[in-house]
């Protein structure tokens, strides 16, 4: 079981915090590990008040949020699992690809950082015997994998991740790619694809005049920026308010290493690894309209790990069925990019849950955990109080301090809601405790 694993976060001047419940399978070796420079998480705000409440508040909050979605929005479903790709560039966990055996320790110091770099899709590049696996052998092309007929549906060349490499039938499920964490749902799965797709059609649509010794690093310097320029222009004014990315990229930045130069390493904020970022989770649905064969719901989140080679077994086959591939123009809106012919009606047409305190009750029961540790919301509150991250409150408070135009929300807005998660399961002492000190997260 490789998915929804444990966490651990090296904080600048705290030390390593301990995992969180769960666990992934070790990727190194202790001698290894030793060698790989720690993860930088540095911590933004003040340490949190809200480790008071205790994990009988916390498990009915977690019940409370995995009642159900709270509905619809209008951002494509596609994005939700754009989201957790970006996560994992941006917290590159440590396999022997870190290692990098052909990186200096400066550059490697680098990739063990927050950086929009696609590490997760390179790894340490070509040259590197670690990352070698990942790439065809022309050195330029990056591996990609084949279906499994079914349905009718012929094995398709270049429409799963790669995978085949272990001994055992666990291990050749297993794709090939620098982060697994990419195979632990079949719709990071295919994200990660198109990824490499797109890789591989840069580097068939090069110039001719670049020499065969720069093919490589210009494609992906080229991919690296499409994917920089489009989380930009694309994915942040989906997820946050317009006039807040216009502040930052125009005024600077008032909070987070204000004034960093641009060769400094940057660290993670734990604020937005633990509490922030997490806001996808609201985003996932319980059911897709996944593709032709698997239309009118009946893509479900649970199938979606099972045709997994992280969470699942790909439903007993070695490779992906031809009938699992993601059809995109049920998840990604091609008409706003001026490609009218690549729709389907809006019933067929995917998009993510709202932003809010709700999550699909899917989440409640993640598969392979315990029962007691299964629920998502309940992973991510445990994770904060863990750490002693700061309550909203507190954050709210602190950001304000630093000039930030942020209001802070009132006890009735929080216990209200705006159809969000109903608390009248706490008892009136709970409740009391939750407004005064409420999880970042939530």
């Amino acid at each position: 079981m490789e998915s929804h694993g444990s966490e651990s976060y090296f904080v600048l001047d705290e030390g390593l915090l301990a995992d969180s419940v769960g666990g992934r399978e070790p990727t190194l070796a202790a001698a290894e590990e030793d060698q790989v420079p720690p993860f930088r998480f540095t911590r933004m705000g003040p340490k949190g008040t809200g480790h008071q409440l205790s994990d009988p508040i916390l498990k009915k909050i977690a019940i409370a949020m995995t009642a159900g979605g709270g509905g619809s929005s209008q951002v494509p479903a596609g994005f939700t699992y754009l989201g957790q790709f970006v996560d994992h560039d941006l917290t590159f966990g440590k396999t022997k690809v870190t290692l990098g055996q052909n990186i200096s320790p400066p550059k490697l110091l680098q990739a063990r950082s927050p950086s929009l770099d696609l590490d997760c899709l390179y790894g340490a590049g070509p040259t590197d015997p670690a990352s070698a696996k990942f790439y065809a052998p022309d050195g330029l092309h990056l591996r990609m994998g084949k279906t499994v007929a079914a349905d009718g549906i012929p094995a398709k060349d270049g429409f799963d991740l790669p995978r085949g490499a272990g001994k055992t039938a666990k291990a050749k499920r297993r794709a090939v790619i620098p982060d697994p964490r990419n195979d632990e749902d079949l719709a990071v799965g295919q994200t990660h694809l198109a990824f490499i797709r797109f890789h591989n059609r840069v580097v068939d649509t090069l110039p001719s005049s670049i020499s065969p010794a720069q093919r490589f690093a210009e494609a992906r310097a080229l991919v690296t920026k499409h994917y920089q320029w489009m989380l930009l222009t694309d994915y942040l004014p989906r997820i946050c308010a317009p006039r807040v990315i216009n502040n930052v990229f125009t005024k600077g930045r008032k909070v987070f290493e204000v004034g960093a130069g641009p060769a400094d390493v940057p660290t993670m904020p734990i604020e937005f690894s633990v509490a922030a970022f997490r806001l996808g989770h609201s985003m996932i649905r319980r059911t897709y309209n996944w593709n032709k064969i698997f239309d009118d719901g009946f893509g479900s989140l649970d199938l979606l790990f099972i045709f997994s080679g992280g969470s699942g077994d790909l439903g007993g086959n070695q490779r992906l069925a031809s009938n699992w591939i993601a059809d995109f123009r049920r998840l990604c809106d091609f008409e706003e990019a001026g490609r009218p012919g690549l729709t389907v009606p809006e019933a067929k047409f995917n998009r993510a849950m709202r932003i809010d305190t709700t999550l699909v009750t899917p989440l409640r029961n993640l598969p392979g955990l315990p029962a007691d540790e299964a629920n998502l919301a309940f992973r991510n509150l445990s994770r904060a109080k863990m750490v002693k991250l700061a309550t909203g409150q507190q954050m709210a408070a602190f950001l304000k301090n630093k000039g930030v135009a942020v209001t802070r929300l009132s006890k009735a807005q929080i216990r209200d809601g705006n159809k969000g998660a109903d608390l009248d399961s706490l008892t009136q002492s709970q409740r009391a405790a939750f407004l005064r000190d409420t999880p970042l997260w939530f």
